[in-house]
């Protein structure tokens, strides 16, 4: 029945009688007699095509946005953390005990120590400067205003200043790191603001001649606001005047001694007595000043050996 029959596709089974098995083997075979239709031909899915001739791309590509250079964290905005962490009560530097006032002083002296104008440029290094004062004189209202001016001078520095000014915060940020626990936190929120601002600016690259010949740390003596650089000429140059002001010191001691007390003649006792004491107070303090420049003078020496052997 062609005309009548199902869209669908129509199988018979085929029965072999001969097949020793209890359950009949079954063959499909197509009615031959069936046309198929336009709707016969169903797909298996009723699903949209899977095209699978082309195929397609999945854009996984890395935006300028997305790039590891633009995920590092921005200087200008450490530096703004380094500003904000100064954001203190106007007595807080002032409140410190006096170990922390100390390790404070020396946070001030690695931040500004050694040519730090000629390193970082001439208007960061003052601000450095200035901001150390503030630290030694515990004045906080004047460090959070000098901190402030951080974020916009160190946008303008070059590529050596910024690894300069950024070693400098890394040390006296371990300064701030070694006061501890102290208040709120606030001490190792500015250690932590220093040193991530500073290790950022630091691993910028210099040049060549600075990578190949990195630079030697110099020893500093500050006297105040006074700082001198300790090298081996000048550690002999003050072996040599230790050496001289020790002979004279000597000199004058022995003259003194020579003095027989017999030969002083006063009016009267008192000018005597008061006479052998100036005496023997010049003594010692001749004396003493004779070993300390000996004492001086062999140190002197000895460090400029040093500092000679490290410049090799």
């Amino acid at each position: 029945m062609p005309s009548s029959s199902s869209p669908l596709l129509h199988l018979q089974p085929l029965t072999f009688p001969s097949t020793p098995s209890h359950s009949p083997t079954l063959l499909f075979h197509q009615n031959l007699n069936y046309f198929p239709s336009k709707t016969s031909l169903r797909k298996p899915f009723n699903s949209k095509k899977l095209q699978l001739s082309k195929p397609q791309t999945i854009p996984f590509a890395l935006t300028e946005s997305d790039s590891p250079k633009s995920l590092e964290p921005n200087p200008q905005t450490l530096l703004q953390e380094v500003a904000d962490s100064f954001d203190l009560p106007s007595d807080y530097f002032s409140q410190l005990p006096g170990d922390l006032r100390l390790d404070l002083n020396d946070a001030a002296f690695d931040l500004s120590n050694g040519p730090v104008i000629d390193e970082c440029g001439l208007e960061l290094g003052e601000t450095l400067l200035n901001i150390s004062r503030a630290w030694e004189q515990a004045d906080t209202s004047t460090s959070r205003t000098l901190a402030s001016k951080l974020p916009l001078l160190g946008s303008s520095l070059t590529d050596n200043a910024k690894s300069a000014f950024g070693r400098r915060l890394v040390t006296a940020g371990r300064r701030f790191q070694a006061m501890g626990q102290y208040g709120q936190g606030e001490l190792q929120k500015i250690a932590k603001a220093m040193t991530a601002a500073g290790k950022l600016l630091s691993a910028i690259s210099v040049s060549a001649t600075s990578d190949e010949q990195p630079k030697m740390e110099t020893r500093m003596l500050k006297f105040g606001d006074l700082q001198v650089e300790v090298t081996s000429e000048k550690a002999n140059i003050g072996a040599a005047i230790g050496f001289v002001f020790g002979i004279l010191s000597w000199q004058i001691a022995q003259g003194i001694q020579s003095i027989p007390e017999s030969s002083l003649e006063y009016a009267n006792d008192n000018a005597l007595l008061l006479a052998k004491s100036l005496r023997g107070a010049l003594l010692a303090l001749f004396y003493s000043s004779t070993f300390l420049s000996g004492f001086t003078t062999i140190g002197l020496v000895l460090l400029g050996r040093q500092l000679k052997a490290e410049e090799k």
